[in-house]
């Protein structure tokens, strides 16, 4: 979860993954993936798929923390890592993964009259959720849920 540092204001960095990937294609998400051997721990995997998302190295971010490992819908458990970027980090985008990145000001999401409250799922079975709308952006499903976290997390609530 990229926070950037600039002056005036933290904003989070998404990414719009390419409409071409196999899984969740379109939608709205943090840089990240799953460990591979190289892995020392899950913050090394945060950092190394950052670098190879958008391009910003390891080194250049300082982590924070992590958030409580969450299981997501479709079988993963992830654990957010929270981490701070230098503003003006330059960004080199691997377009076979993302489309583009775009940050949302932190305050935004830490305002919950930005919730938009739906359900998700089928007839026989909704789930309630929160999602966000960021100029033409929807962030949704995991993503808003990690969000959500960090929101409770920064206000101690």
């Amino acid at each position: 979860m990229p926070i950037v540092a600039h002056e005036a204001e933290f904003s989070v960095l998404l990414t719009k993954r390419s409409a071409e990937l196999k899984h969740h294609a379109g939608q709205v998400s943090f840089p990240g993936g799953r460990m591979e051997e190289g892995d020392e721990n899950v913050a090394a995997t945060a950092l190394r798929e950052t670098a190879e998302e958008v391009g910003i190295a390891a080194h250049s971010v300082s982590v924070l923390g992590y958030l409580r490992t969450m299981p997501t819908i479709t079988g993963y458990a992830v654990t957010p890592v929270v981490g701070m970027v230098p503003a003006g980090a330059e960004l080199v985008i691997d377009t076979g993964e993302v489309e583009y990145a775009f940050e949302v000001p932190l305050s935004f999401f830490l305002d919950s009259a930005n919730d938009i409250r739906t359900e998700w799922g089928t007839h026989e079975r909704k789930v309630p959720m929160v999602e966000f709308h960021w100029r033409d952006e929807r962030i949704w499903g995991a993503t808003a849920l990690m969000i959500l976290l960090l929101r409770k997390a920064l206000l101690k609530e």
